[in-house]
């Protein structure tokens, strides 16, 4: 891609309303742009790291199992009514009529809504245990939405939802997500720690939410250092396994929000050197297991191998999507911009072309450019005229992880400069060297 061709509206002051460095990085590197109170839109190179995210969400959810599908952003009252939670969720769901006087919602989750269609869909135990899932858009009427979209009111989620016609299938469908968490986050290039949660609205008496650790997070965190160190099971883990050990493994150690924080038991449970007390952290995930708490006020059973008919044992998992970005932001930024993760990076490299119109330079850029596409490397060329001072801010500022750096000097050695985003170390080397990075 082209700058030149390309929409990137940088700004080159910090917005006023931006109150966390995501916020402001991603308002100042043109990822996103606010529509209304906790509401963005996003812009072309924020939408190129959402579906980056997207799919390693994805792609870790069918690893594991589960199933995708698409339910709608508008769900039925009645169904909110059967499970009883219509009246008990409060002013965070945005009510609708329509104009048949039905009565509407802007979905804030989705619990009601895959009961019912699971309900409507398996009547026999043996198409069970099933997990599905979707990434979709939702809404929450937040009181006060801040912190850009860490806290807003649309947001993308990957909702997924376990059915399993006993406690201990339900509890190997909780592990199995337990563990996808883990790999998914882990892809992504964040560390983010499980710590044991509040049920909250959802229900249930199992859950755990996972905290990414970062210096600007939203609240302290509680844990042993053992868990920042600990290995992620690999691409090979098989899912079909007994989980339980690496359940344990992760769990055994003390880990809490401030909401679930015991002091006592923390001081005397972890050595204090491996005591990690000063860490904020963001929560990017929740996974809960409430048993039959919607199975049963909707009916939703099959018919058991004796003939019976079984409630079935639900859980359901969440991840932010959208808050993902945010949180991504939080913990890999420096002063000049963005960070990012290589498996999330809008492009894999920046080209910066240092004097359009000098021929030798030009062509250098063009075969450079050509070659990295070639080899499917997905690379943002800044042919434009801007300085290069503000060349190289905008590559700063929107974090790619590599830059490539060509003038008429270089051109005419022969030479790429290329500059390594996160640690800032430059090395000169031939195109045939610089390609050969990727191979």
């Amino acid at each position: 891609m082209r700058l030149s061709q390309y929409f990137l509206p940088v700004l080159k002051e910090v917005p006023a309303n931006a109150e966390i460095v995501s916020h402001q990085l991603m308002l100042r590197a043109g990822l996103i742009r606010q529509s209304a109170a906790g509401i963005y839109s996003w812009l072309p190179l924020g939408l190129r790291v959402l579906k980056k995210i997207e799919n390693i969400v994805r792609e870790e959810q069918d690893r594991a199992g589960a199933v995708e599908l698409l339910m709608p952003t508008i769900q039925q009252a009645d169904i909110w009514r059967e499970s009883g939670r219509y009246d008990d969720y409060g002013k965070e769901m945005l009510r609708i009529t329509d104009r048949h006087d039905r009565e509407l919602l802007y979905g804030p989750t989705n619990e009601e809504l895959i009961t019912q269609i699971f309900r409507d869909g398996v009547k026999s135990y043996k198409d069970c245990p099933r997990i599905l899932y979707h990434i979709q858009w939702k809404f929450r009427d937040e009181i006060r939405p801040r912190f850009g979209v860490m806290r807003g009111r649309e947001f993308s989620m990957k909702d997924a939802y376990s059915f399993d016609l006993t406690e201990e299938g339900a509890r190997k469908s909780y592990q199995k997500m337990f563990i996808s968490y883990l790999r998914t986050f882990e892809r992504l290039g964040v560390k983010a720690i499980p710590m044991k949660a509040d049920t909250g609205p959802i229900g249930g008496d199992l859950s755990h939410e996972f905290i990414l650790l970062a210096d600007t997070g939203e609240s302290e965190v509680y844990c042993d250092k053992a868990l920042i160190d600990m290995e992620v099971p690999g691409v090979d883990i098989d899912y079909e396994s007994d989980l339980e050990p690496i359940l344990q493994q992760w769990t055994s150690h003390y880990a809490a929000t401030e909401e679930m924080h015991d002091a006592d038991k923390f001081s005397k449970e972890v050595p204090d050197e491996k005591q990690r007390i000063s860490a904020r952290g963001i929560e990017v995930g929740h996974i809960f297991y409430f048993g039959t708490k919607y199975s049963e006020p909707m009916k939703c059973e099959v018919q058991g191998p004796d003939g019976k008919l079984i409630p079935l044992e639900m859980g359901s998992y969440g991840i932010g999507v959208s808050r993902l970005m945010g949180a991504i932001i939080e913990a890999s930024n420096d002063e000049n911009g963005i960070i990012w993760p290589k498996s999330v990076a809008p492009f894999d490299v920046g080209i910066i072309n240092l004097k359009p119109g000098d021929e030798q330079t030009d062509t250098m850029v063009e075969k450079l450019y050509s070659e990295l596409g070639n080899l499917g490397i997905d690379c943002l060329m800044d042919d434009t005229n801007e300085r290069a001072g503000g060349k190289f801010k905008i590559m700063d500022l929107i974090g790619l992880p590599v830059q490539m750096i060509i003038g008429p000097k270089g051109a005419k050695n022969g030479m790429v400069e290329v500059k390594d985003r996160k640690t800032g170390e430059r090395s000169d080397m031939s195109i045939e060297q610089a390609t050969a990075l990727f191979k």
